[in-house]
């Protein structure tokens, strides 16, 4: 007698395909073997399979039971495998018989959930990637009740949530009424509140029923509410249109975080296929729905704001089980590094290739990982570490010090912070609104999606920059002699194109003019690249 459950195991944020074997031997003592590769956690589950089959009132086979889970040579890590386990002992045994024309087929779903002693199915991670690989195979997946929201936002994925052992033993034996009970659950959990959705929520959306969200939350500012620093709005919307790397230096209080803040209020909503890949990163870590509000569909920008005491695990990922770190969790959002010289030099230093390339790799002596890392990146800092002033009076860049060229060189826009007047704080809220700038941007990433696809301008090599950027008469010699009297590098020749050609498309100009280059020469005051 035996039974195979399909389920899946995750290696960095995808799900591969993992059988659950289940073979039921007449002779040998009652007891339940694992073999394959199981971690404690999945060792544990057979104890509470044992209780949550009892506590269903079912009946635990008294045979020598073994359960194999392959590939027997990976291992297999976490709770999601209690419920495909407990499923294939109760076929094996014949307690999944069809009992009625609504019975669902074993072999057709995709199986995750953990158990609870007294039969509830609890919430998984992972769910997301699950839904796509049963999706690529042509199963549907059957997960936690909890779950099922997350798991029916991937498109044409066939979801069934349950909320205990007994009412899966249900769907499969056919009785009627649980199966169809369940499916309009589904539904109706889709205009519900997406579960810890209040904890977590903010929206770039702008609309009426974010804008509660909005408040508790914390994270989105409009840009009117920043006083004064008119360059520095200028300077991000420029990298909200181009998807530049931006550094703010300033004195304390002059308005860094406040602008980092409400950077996210005016980048467009994300591509379905942009959301589907936040969702699997949220998925794989257990993190709540990243919904723009309760019972929304719609999938906000992440922000992620670490603390500058984080580790190079927690920044970039890895660790022992492998788990992304804070720039794959700020993935086609905003990774915030406030007070940037504070950061330990081996967390910066790491950032290096993830800025360039849009991915993290992590090296195992059982395989590689990799992360998709593809995150604005928008560090604040202080030019002194005491300060607007030295002690001694003197202006010092002492904290500017601190970070290395190579990270600098990473960083398309560098913007300079004066501190606010008295003026400028009597002042009422003044400048364009985040919905305007937002318009703004929009209006010029569709002029560069026209120009060259979904690639973004700052993410252009120097090959596309040559067949993409036109220059008016006299602008190309202007910017090669900003070079010279800059005493920049060469590299500097493409990050001053780029962020010339985002300029350019902003202000609705066909080719790149002298005042597209002046500007983009300003922000690279720093003389680094």
């Amino acid at each position: 007698m035996g039974a195979l459950v399909h389920a899946f195991m995750l290696r960095g944020i995808d799900a591969l395909a993992c059988e659950v074997e289940v073979s039921l031997a007449q002779h040998g003592l009652p007891q339940v073997c694992v073999v394959g590769l199981p971690d404690a956690a999945v060792r544990e589950a057979i104890e509470r399979v044992r209780q949550a089959i009892e506590a269903s009132g079912l009946e635990m086979p008294r045979h020598h039971v073994v359960v194999n889970l392959a590939p027997a040579g990976t291992r297999k890590e976490g709770s999601v495998y209690d419920l495909p386990i407990a499923l294939g002992i109760l076929a094996a045994s014949g307690a999944l018989e069809a009992r009625g024309p609504a019975a669902e087929r074993l072999e057709s779903w995709v199986v995750a959930g953990e158990l609870a002693l007294d039969g509830r199915v609890r919430p998984v991670r992972g769910v997301v990637s699950a839904a796509l690989m049963a999706r690529e195979t042509g199963r549907g997946v059957l997960v936690p009740v909890a779950n099922a929201l997350e798991a029916s936002l991937v498109p044409n994925a066939r979801v069934l949530g349950v909320a205990s052992l007994a009412e899966c033993v249900a769907v499969f034996r056919g009785i009627a009424g649980v199966s169809d009970a369940r499916r309009e659950g589904i539904e109706q959990s889709l205009h519900s509140p997406a579960p810890n959705a209040g904890e977590s929520c903010s929206s770039n959306s702008g609309t009426a029923e974010s804008s509660a969200c909005d408040r508790s939350s914390g994270v989105d500012l409009d840009f009117s509410m920043v006083r004064g620093q008119a360059a520095a709005r200028r300077a991000m919307t420029i990298a909200a249109a181009g998807e530049h790397n931006v550094l703010l230096l300033g004195p304390p209080g002059c308005g860094k975080t406040m602008l980092a803040r409400a950077l996210p209020g005016i980048l467009p909503a994300l591509t379905p296929e942009q959301s589907l890949e936040v969702l699997r990163i949220g998925s794989c870590i257990g993190a709540p729905l990243p919904t723009a509000h309760a019972g929304s569909r719609s999938v906000r920008r992440p922000m992620r704001a670490p603390h500058h005491g984080a580790s190079a695990t927690a920044i970039l990922g890895g660790g022992p089980h492998a788990r992304p770190g804070e720039i794959t969790l700020a993935h086609h959002g905003i990774l915030f590094l406030d007070e940037l010289p504070e950061f330990r030099r081996d967390v910066l230093e790491g950032l290096r290739e993830p800025l360039e390339s849009g991915e993290v790799a992590v090296a195992r002596a059982t395989g590689s990982v990799a992360w998709p890392a593809r995150a604005l990146l928008v560090a604040a800092m202080n030019p002194t570490r005491d300060g607007p002033q030295s002690r001694s009076g003197r202006l010092r860049a002492d904290g500017l010090e601190r970070i290395s060229g190579p990270v600098l060189d990473r960083i398309d826009l560098h913007v300079r912070l004066a501190s606010l007047r008295p003026s400028d704080l009597a002042k009422g809220r003044s400048g364009p609104t985040s919905a305007q700038l937002r318009r703004q941007v929009e209006v010029a990433r569709a002029r560069s999606f026209e120009r060259q696809g979904a690639i973004q301008n700052a993410r252009l090599t120097g090959a596309e920059l040559d067949r993409h950027c036109a220059f008016a008469s006299g602008s190309h010699e202007a910017l090669l002699r900003g070079i010279e009297e800059l005493r920049l590098s060469a590299r500097a020749y493409d990050k001053l194109r780029r962020v010339a050609l985002t300029i350019s498309d902003l202000d609705g100009a066909p080719v790149i003019g002298e005042r597209a280059v002046h500007e983009a020469m300003q922000y690279r005051a720093l003389g680094v690249g």
